[in-house]
């Protein structure tokens, strides 16, 4: 078989639906030597994104699209399966080719542009809007990383459920617990000091970072602690009500913006920070949490799937948006080596429960059943 995949989201600085699709590709592609994988884009590959070894039987293919072929989706993109015979084609980003007779899956990694609406650009909801329905309804199967999604595309796009299956996401392979001697050099070059608090995420109003940050404040008001704050991510869309709000901020002086960082530097910050925090308000999955417990880091998160569909519950779990239950959160778990001590085993153990090579097998099968189904 020769196998197709979206490029799209390694064309630019990789972030959770480029984890997905880089380490998805590689596990398919290792899983089954004797078939053929493309990662197939129209514009070039960011080589940040594309860190790790890749198997030998994985290409990456730039496709640049003659005038003729620009509407990339329903052009090019046709086009190119055409002339390479692919098998199956799977779109890892929400986006399928509208017309061809190829089996396809879709990923659908949330419906955030529907459910939580005002967290977005109105361009990419009202894009979304109209889109999406098309590109459910056209895909053979659709994939979700988890089963909340999977019930939300059932009753949001009107699926049945027997096209929807979900298949939960993992740590990238580059997470794992981080000598103190490395995470030092890491610190040092960054900026942050010995007890910090830690997010990652792209900076946008989802993520809920300004409850985090009356969180701090909160703490700075009613206890003697002054931990820094450190932030990690790309600005995102709609980021100046925070900047604003951190702007005059009374804690401003303790909070770090350190920018996108590559997956080594997030690995010694995940190694060496003394709570990571995630108060998301939504997530299709939530992957920063479980890459953080697989560096060894206690989590305080919100209730987000990666969370909360487990087997278990390995992170102090608390309500998006209740800003005194994170601040009290925080500060019990800071003065508790123990408590922390508990969340970092529980995590490490947790974590070991997802796996590439599992969602590589889940996603091969909805593979052979579109296959069949053409």
């Amino acid at each position: 078989m020769r196998i197709g995949l979206d490029g799209f989201p390694l064309t630019e600085l990789k972030t959770g639906v480029g984890t997905y699709t880089f380490e998805l590709a590689c596990a398919l592609a290792n899983g089954a030597p004797q078939d053929d994988f493309e990662l197939i884009a129209p514009r070039p590959f960011e080589p940040a994104a594309l860190a790790g070894s890749r198997p030998a039987n994985l290409e990456l293919v730039y496709s640049k699209p003659n005038p003729l072929q620009r509407r990339w989706w329903s052009i090019g993109l046709p086009s190119y399966i055409g002339r390479r015979s692919l098998t199956l084609y799977h779109g890892t980003n929400y986006e399928v080719p509208l017309r061809g007779q190829r089996p396809t899956v879709l990923t659908i990694h949330d419906l955030s542009w529907l459910l939580h609406s005002s967290t977005h650009e109105a361009r990419v909801v009202r894009r979304e809007r109209l889109r999406l329905p098309l590109m459910a309804r056209s895909a053979t199967f659709i994939v979700t990383p988890s089963e909340m999604v999977q019930r939300e595309v059932c009753d949001y796009l009107n699926i049945k459920p027997n096209k929807v299956v979900a298949t939960p996401l993992a740590p990238g392979r580059g997470f794992a617990p981080v000598p103190p001697d490395q995470t030092f050099e890491v610190r040092r070059r960054l900026g942050i000091e010995d007890d910090f608090l830690l997010f990652v995420g792209t900076i946008e109003p989802r993520k809920n970072l300004s409850t985090l940050l009356s969180a701090f404040e909160e703490i700075f008001r009613t206890t003697d602690l002054r931990p820094q704050l450190v932030i990690a991510g790309k600005l995102g869309w709609k980021a100046d009500k925070l900047l604003s709000q951190l702007d005059r901020s009374g804690a401003r002086h303790r909070v770090l913006l350190t920018g996108y960082l590559p997956d080594a530097d997030l690995a010694a910050l995940y190694s060496s920070c003394r709570l990571f925090i995630y108060p998301s308000v939504y997530e299709g999955f939530g992957l920063p949490p479980l890459e953080a417990m697989a560096c060894g880091a206690p989590v305080v998160a919100s209730p987000v799937p990666s969370m909360t569909e487990g087997n278990d519950i390995a992170a102090h779990i608390v309500p998006a948006g209740e800003i005194h239950a994170l601040a009290k959160a925080i500060v019990e778990l800071f003065n508790d080596a123990h408590a922390r001590q508990n969340l970092s085993a529980a995590g490490l153990k947790y974590v070991t429960n997802f796996s590439w090579e599992r969602t590589a097998a889940l996603t091969r099968e909805i593979y052979e059943q579109a296959i069949r189904m053409k």
